[in-house]
């Protein structure tokens, strides 16, 4: 009797605890920061406000920096925290580098407003490309997705024809990373982002660059490598000793960033896979 007892205490506790991953997990992704309306932003460089209305009560904020005589337009999707106030900082990466910048809030985030889910986020996402394209023509679009926004960019990236991806310590797909991070539960039938970047990738139709760092905790290497196997056209830089947050303070990253945004031939400390 008291085996049995235990066993359905057991069965229980697995059944909360699967419950509470499902109800919890839009916190575990995303951990936004929500702004005022009327936030302003102020940079070091000239930036334009945007803002995209997709549908009835969903607004999408977003910041171009501009140039003069740039030589394209990066489309960054950022990571999981924070707004576009404390990552438009990156901007500089590119900026100094000769691009223009563009970035979004996703829903939920900022100024961002409207109920969050993958698709909608992937249709943000393509509204966004459209309007770009308008401005720069698609050759001169590069997008590049930073950790969870790595997914998103590989999924526009797949359906259009930009200049070139890169990937910023991507994941082979959510599924993937959360079911070795929680092998004990089933990851499959609970999670409500899977973001696919492994089949997505299969369709991307233009050069991919994946930047990791050796030393990533959060989101391993291995995840990288595995992309770069299953791509078409793609290559792994790898920055020894880089996190998952601190690439930009390495040399190295510039140097190879830098010699991808200007098509260089030669890129010190590029793996390629064996086709």
């Amino acid at each position: 009797m008291n085996y049995l007892l235990i066993a359905c205490c057991v069965i229980v506790g697995y059944l909360l605890l699967c419950l509470l991953f499902y109800t919890i997990q839009e916190r575990f992704l995303f951990q936004p920061e929500i702004l005022p309306q009327d936030f302003k932003y102020k940079y070091e460089y000239p930036v334009e406000e945007v803002f995209f209305e997709p549908e009835t009560g969903v607004r999408i904020n977003g910041l171009h920096f501009k140039i003069n005589g740039a030589k394209g337009v990066v489309l960054y999707f950022k990571g999981n925290s924070r707004s576009i106030k404390g990552w438009g900082k990156f901007a500089r990466d590119f900026v100094n580098k000769g691009f223009d910048f563009f970035m979004i809030d996703y829903r939920g985030f900022g100024k961002s407003r409207g109920k969050r889910s993958e698709a909608a986020i992937f249709s943000d996402g393509q509204i966004v490309y459209d309007y770009l394209k308008k401005l720069y023509g698609e050759e001169k679009i590069i997008i590049y997705g930073r950790s969870i926004g790595s997914g998103f960019a590989t999924k526009i990236a797949s359906q259009n024809k930009p200049q070139m991806l890169i990937l910023d310590s991507p994941y082979y797909s959510m599924l993937y990373l959360l079911k070795r991070k929680l092998p004990f539960l089933p990851i499959k039938n609970l999670l409500r982002y899977h973001i696919r970047t492994d089949l997505f990738i299969q369709h991307v139709a233009v050069p991919i660059y994946i930047i990791h760092g050796n030393k990533d905790r959060l989101i391993p290497i291995r995840n990288g490598k595995k992309l770069i196997d299953i791509a078409e056209d793609a290559s792994l830089i790898t920055i020894e000793g880089g996190g998952h947050n601190n690439l930009p303070k390495f040399n190295k990253y510039h140097e190879q960033l830098r010699a991808i945004l200007h098509s260089l031939k030669e890129k010190v400390g590029i793996f390629s896979p064996r086709k």
